[in-house]
């Protein structure tokens, strides 16, 4: 019994001290991934969408929350200046929630029907936003963990 206690103590600890790799993966491909989307399709045509909204400056505002999306994901994915990063990806993603994503609620899949062509559904909620949000928090207030540029940074300044 005690090599099984043993083994799983040993076993927690891996894992509480691995828990930040997963969240800086997904956090930081996902916000990579919307910044890439939208500088494929062009920032313009990003542009156009944060125009219709009332956003002013929609030019401008459309490369910020590009860079913030492509550099900021960049950052989380191999944890640098985590708690630094956070700030602006929180400020777009509470951005979307109030301008675009609130008024469809909480949820983010919607299936209105399922036809020949496939699933379709509704305007996303603000679901994905506050996990994303929630993921953040999570990083900066628990760090980026052993496999990170923080980590490193921070052996070296203690040496």
């Amino acid at each position: 019994m005690t090599m099984i206690k043993h083994w799983y103590r040993r076993t927690a600890e891996r894992a509480r001290t691995m828990n930040a790799l997963p969240l800086r993966l997904i956090v930081g491909y996902g916000f990579m991934e919307h910044g890439f989307t939208k500088l494929g399709r062009g920032v313009d045509s990003f542009a156009d969408i944060l125009h219709a909204i009332g956003t002013p400056f929609p030019l401008p505002m459309a490369w910020a929350t590009v860079l913030v999306e492509i550099f900021g994901g960049s950052a989380i994915l191999i944890g640098a200046f985590v708690a630094l990063a956070s700030i602006p990806m929180a400020i777009v993603l509470l951005v979307a929630i109030f301008t675009v994503h609130l008024p469809y609620g909480f949820s983010s899949i919607k299936l209105q029907a399922v036809t020949p062509s496939g699933a379709h559904f509704g305007q996303p909620g603000y679901e994905c936003d506050l996990l994303y949000l929630m993921a953040l928090a999570a990083l900066v207030m628990g760090g980026a963990g052993p496999l990170s540029v923080d980590r490193l940074r921070a052996r070296r300044l203690a040496a």
